[in-house]
């Protein structure tokens, strides 16, 4: 055949079949990206061990405070948090058939706390994934880490209103208790348009959005018993807070502790990123000082309170990951 016309035929012929041997087929869809996460874990954790050293005394401070009978009566009340917390997800992964024990569901949940530190918590997604045996499809975990973030999210922002009439109760604070009213309202009336637009057209979303429906199920798994879970969880924390305040000669009411500790908590969740650093350690240090606490009370207060609510929750979670995938062999990281 002449070349010119070889050429000219080239453009409509099929593309030449490419065979891949078995050894070199393109790795799965589902692997999980535990390099990825464990470089946000590190870069993260260094990266705020810097601003603690940037505090001065502050981390001399807290860590003296955490090793006094106040500090093991608030890291007791964060234990009791995770413990609750890990009941609810044990609940939700015997709604997925996936049935545990008491000890080995709370060991499989605390060492999700290994990937908190990542942006907007998601590494904790992984939980249902990495199970070496029957492990949960990606809408099945994404569904239970939906449930866990809306169930958190509200019990936090009941949480909250101590601390909203804290601030509508201070006179000197009229021009900004006038401003959070007005947004808390305009936020309660989107809130409730978004939540009516989604019951109307919720099959339209569930269908485009199949994990979101999972976990409309997971939430509809006895409600009174994850709300009351989720609620006392918080609420553990909160009294941990009020502990720490009260040690460090900061004088608030318990429930005004729990407000500000649960607003810093949805401020942190909003920003999205790793584990709210930054956001959350700001709105707390800004209303303790508000509160009338000195800025050196209110960043050792801060940097304790994250301490035993943070990064606490990640070493614990980092110890119970590596027993789960190397003694028991119940984590699989392929």
């Amino acid at each position: 055949m002449d070349p010119g016309r070889r050429r000219a035929l080239a453009g409509y012929l099929p593309e030449p079949l490419v065979v891949i041997p078995e050894g070199d087929s393109p790795p799965a869809q589902g692997v999980l990206p535990f390099k990825r996460l464990l470089l946000v874990l590190g870069v993260v954790a260094t990266a705020y061990a810097v601003v603690l050293l940037l505090w001065g005394d502050s981390p001399r401070t807290s860590l003296a405070l955490l090793w006094s009978w106040t500090g093991a009566q608030a890291a007791g009340l964060c234990l009791l948090n995770y413990l609750l917390r890990g009941l609810r997800w044990r609940l939700w992964m015997a709604h997925f058939g996936r049935h545990f024990g008491w000890l080995q569901g709370l060991r499989l949940y605390l060492a999700g706390y290994a990937f908190t530190p990542t942006p907007g918590n998601v590494g904790e997604a992984v939980r249902g994934l990495m199970l070496a045996q029957q492990p949960l499809g990606t809408a099945q975990s994404l569904a239970i880490f939906g449930a866990e973030r809306l169930a958190d999210l509200l019990c936090l922002l009941l949480l909250s209103l101590p601390a909203l009439g804290w601030v509508l109760g201070h006179g000197a604070l009229q021009a900004v208790s006038t401003l959070i009213s007005a947004l808390l309202a305009v936020a309660v009336v989107l809130l409730l348009a978004v939540a009516g637009l989604l019951f109307k057209h919720r099959d339209r979303v569930f269908a485009s959005l199949p994990w979101l429906q999972e976990a409309w199920y997971c939430l509809s798994v006895r409600p009174w018993l994850w709300f009351g879970l989720t609620l006392a969880a918080w609420a553990a924390q909160g009294l941990a807070v009020w502990l720490i305040c009260r040690a460090m000669n900061v004088h608030l009411e318990l429930l005004t502790a729990t407000g500000f500790y649960a607003v810093a908590m949805v401020a942190g969740a909003l920003s999205a990123l790793p584990a709210g650093l930054g956001g959350t350690e700001a709105v707390l240090t800004g209303l303790l000082v508000v509160q009338s606490a000195t800025p050196a009370a209110a960043l050792s207060i801060t940097v304790m309170v994250r301490l035993l609510t943070l990064w606490l929750a990640v070493a614990i979670g980092v110890v119970a990951l590596l027993y789960s995938a190397a003694i028991r062999k119940e984590i699989s990281f392929r």
